[in-house]
Order: structure tokens, then C-alpha cells, then sequence
């Protein structure tokens, strides 16, 4: 799970430092954001699809599925011979990490009891954590040497070991029985959300958000959507049923993973520049500090289990949002007199926060429910975490360029990336205690201890 898990955290932070390289060799500069929006849509679209269909024919299946697609997608964009064939060929990495990533979630939490489940998912965590510094080093190496090609090409190596183990070593057993695809619905979420998802990464970019175009993709979007509903409504084995969003534990979970899809991305846009602009900092000195976040997670998420198995899902939860919204409050403060060794240590104290907050609500929702339905609920709270990043950007990049404008419009003014960096982490910490909220909205679920000791409870 952790190869797997892998392939998804390195590719999503090794192409930036290469850009330039990219740019240089394929042109296209004005549409490189795409090599990162069209990989964020594809991915984000898909997961639901992945997640019903994990419930219906088995994880198994799908996962190899996600990698091999993955994998292909990774040697298109190694051979790409222009900008726009490249980003074409990222929405085809986009839709294999699709299913490589709630798919994972998904097995371990068919594989690890209660008590397991916090320390493996500290293990995945620390996937990400080592991405955050190996993938821009990696990136940097093979742009240094003008080989921006092979970050595409190392996939290969990681992609048949990750499908080799997974074939060789899982088991699962599925009930065999016949199925009613969702095809219908299927195809109704994702251009709904294809076109939804689109319009909020495109608005105050692309196109200006109330001109013809962003109109026709929201409107569109929207119907699509409505329809989406009305079918599901009707479908034998709706691919989006709607007791994941009826059921109070569900509904408070996925808003959880919607703020923690929101804030992140906040920062992990933000905290970089304002340290580089303020305080003179050299890109990766700023970005480890940013990383000092990612290592804050995985630690918190091991003593998660130790906190949530003794006092339960909802107080873990809370604790995790309380951290947050102290942690984000100090990031906006600190703008007001930049420190890279402040800003580091509060990254480190945010990540605690998301990792006592999403490791506890994630395992909660799974322990409520069967094994045919993990799939949907694990694959729900991945896409409304997808859901929160893209709104986040969108909403948090607004909040910048409108202080940016309103002060001259040179984002490399310390004194204008301070105010528009304070404005970003408010608006990121009201998002944390928006998560705080739901975490105390939380219904209340027995810890394993006390239903081993009261069945009844």
C-alpha cells in the first residue's frame, strides 16, 4: 500500500520544480497550470466511480487497474512531443491515481483492526511526508540536467512493483453475484463534476467569473448534476447512494475531509511564497519548512490510535481541529513579522492538527459501516477532500489577488505578499474552525473497549 500510495504522492510534487525545463523544451507557457489542473480534475472526478465499483467487483481489480492505467499515463508524458499532448496525457495519469488512492485507504481498512488502523495509516502518511521533500529534489536533479522527461520514466520501475506485490500478495474475497452497473449515473457525476470542477480552477483565471463562458459551464454543470440526482434516485446500485450523505457520522466526516481539502491547499500554495518574498529564503529552504507540515501528520496520526482507542472517535477529532485552528491563527500572525523558524514550527504544529483530525473521522466512518459499502464511504470522503482542494484554491487565490490588486498589483512586494498571505490564512483558519464545528457535530461513537465491555453501547 505504500508503493501505491507512493506512485500518487511523488508524481503530484515532483513535476514543479521542472516546469521551467518542460517549458523550455515543449514551449506552451501559458498553459502549463494545466499539467496540474487537468491531473487534479481527472483524479477527482473518477473517485467515486472507483469507489462503487470497489464495493461491487472488489478492490483487486481496480487497483491494478489504477496502477496499470497510471503507469501508461506515465510513459505517454515521458514521449510527449508538445504542451497540450503532455497535458492530455496527465488526465490519463489523473485517471489512474483515481483508484490508486481511496482504493488503498479502502484495503487498509479491510486488512487492520481498529487498533492497527491509526499507525498504517501514520505509515501512508509518511509517504506523503517523504514526497514533500523527495519529489522537488528529484524533480530539480532531472531538470538540472535537462532530462525533465525521466520524472515520468521512474514511474515505470515503482509501478511494477506496486502491481507485482498487490497481485502476489492480497487476497480478498468477493460475494459473486450479478450487478446493475450505475452507468448512467456514472456518466452524470462525472461530467457534472468534470464541468463544476472546471469552472471554479478556470474562474478569475481563464475567464472572468461572471463572462459567458464560466456562466455556461456552471449552468451546465448544474444540470448535469440535478439529472444525476433524479438517476440515482431510481438506480438498483446508485454509484453515489444517498444514505453517505443521510447518516449524521457520514455527513460530519466528509465535511471534515472537505476542510481539510480546503485549508491544505491553502497553505501548501501560500506558505512557500510568502516565506520566499518576506524573508529572502531560498525556494527549498521554504519549502522544507512547508514540509515540517508532513511530518507533524504522520506523527500525530500514530498516536491518533493510542488517543482515539481510549476516548473515543469525536473528542480525538475535536482535539485535532482545535490544534488547527490554534495553529492556522498563529501562521496568519506570524505574517506580521516573517520568521522561516516561526513558520516552520506552527507547519509542524498544523500538521499534528490534521492528523489527530483526519485519521480518527476517516477510520470512524469505516468502522460504521460493511465491507460492501467501505468502498463508497472511503471513496466519498477522498472525493469531497478533492472537492474542498479545488474550491479552496479557487476561493483562497481570490482573497490573494484582490489584496495583491488593491496594493499595486506587484505580488513581490514583501510588504503586499504579507498582507495578501495574512488575508489566505484567515480565511484557511475560518475554514479550520468550520472543521472544528463538524468535528463537534460528531455523533457520538462507542470506542472498541467499550463495545468489547457493553455490547449495548
Amino acid at each position: 500500500m505504500m508503493v501505491a500510495t507512493g506512485l500518487v504522492a511523488i508524481d503530484s510534487t515532483v513535476i514543479a520544480t521542472a516546469i521551467p525545463s518542460i517549458v523550455d523544451d515543449l514551449g506552451g507557457f501559458s498553459s502549463f497550470p494545466w499539467l496540474f489542473s487537468v491531473y487534479l480534475l481527472a483524479s477527482a472526478v473518477t473517485v467515486p466511480v472507483y469507489a462503487k465499483l470497489a464495493d461491487t467487483i472488489g478492490r483487486k481489480p481496480l487497483i491494478l487497474w489504477g496502477i496499470g492505467v497510471f503507469l501508461l499515463g506515465s510513459i505517454l508524458c515521458g514521449f510527449a512531443w508538445d504542451m497540450p499532448s503532455l497535458i492530455a496525457f496527465r488526465a490519463v495519469q489523473g485517471i489512474g491515481a483515481g483508484a490508486v488512492l481511496p482504493i488503498t485507504i479502502t484495503m487498509i481498512g479491510d486488512i487492520y483492526t481498529l487498533e492497527e488502523r491509526a499507525r498504517v495509516q501514520g505509515y501512508l502518511a509518511s509517504v506523503w511526508a517523504f514526497a514533500a521533500v523527495a519529489g522537488p529534489t528529484l524533480g530539480g536533479i532531472f531538470a538540472q540536467f535537462d532530462l525533465w522527461r525521466g520524472i515520468f520514466f521512474v514511474n515505470i520501475p515503482l509501478c511494477l512493483l506496486a502491481g507485482w506485490m498487490i497481485w502476489s500478495r492480497f487476497r480478498e474475497k468477493v460475494e459473486k453475484r450479478r450487478h446493475r452497473i450505475d452507468v448512467a449515473g456514472a456518466v452524470l457525476l462525472t461530467a457534472s463534476m468534470t464541468l463544476l470542477i472546471l469552472g471554479v480552477l478556470q474562474g478569475g483565471h481563464g475567464w472572468a467569473w461572471d463572462s459567458v463562458p464560466s456562466l455556461v459551464v456552471f449552468g451546465a454543470g448544474a444540470v448535469l448534476l440535478a439529472g444525476f440526482f433524479v438517476v440515482e434516485g431510481r438506480a438498483a446500485e446508485p454509484i453515489l447512494p444517498f444514505w453517505v450523505l443521510s447518516r449524521r457520522l457520514l455527513l460530519t466526516t466528509n465535511l471534515l475531509g472537505f476542510c481539510i481539502g480546503a485549508a491544505l491547499i491553502g497553505l501548501t500554495e501560500y506558505v512557500p511564497t510568502f516565506l520566499t518574498v518576506t524573508t529572502g529564503a531560498p525556494p527549498i529552504l521554504a519549502g522544507l519548512a512547508l514540509g515540517a507540515l508532513t511530518i507533524g501528520w504522520p506523527a500525530a496520526a500514530v498516536v491518533a490510535g493510542r488517543v482515539y482507542l481510549r476516548f473515543g472517535f469525536r473528542p480525538t477529532s475535536i482535539l485535532g481541529g482545535a490544534v488547527l485552528v490554534l495553529g492556522i491563527s498563529g501562521l496568519a500572525l506570524s505574517t506580521l513579522a516573517p520568521s522561516i523558524w516561526l513558520v516552520a514550527l506552527l507547519c509542524f504544529v498544523i500538521g499534528a492538527g490534521f492528523g489527530f483530525a483526519a485519521i480518527p473521522s476517516l477510520v470512524a466512518a469505516q468502522a460504521s459501516v460493511e465491507w460492501n459499502e467501505r468502498g463508497v464511504v472511503t471513496g466519498t470522503q477522498m472525493f469531497f477532500r478533492s472537492i474542498g482542494q479545488a474550491l479552496g484554491a479557487a476561493a483562497l487565490g481570490a482573497i490573494a489577488n484582490t489584496v495583491i490588486f488593491a496594493q499595486g498589483g506587484d505580488e513581490t512586494v514583501p510588504a503586499t505578499m504579507q498582507s495578501a498571505a495574512a488575508a489566505v490564512f484567515t480565511g484557511a483558519a475560518l475554514v479550520a474552525l468550520l472543521l472544528l464545528i463538524a468535528a463537534i457535530a460528531m455523533p457520538r461513537v462507542a470506542t472498541p473497549r467499550e463495545a468489547q465491555a457493553d455490547p449495548t453501547v
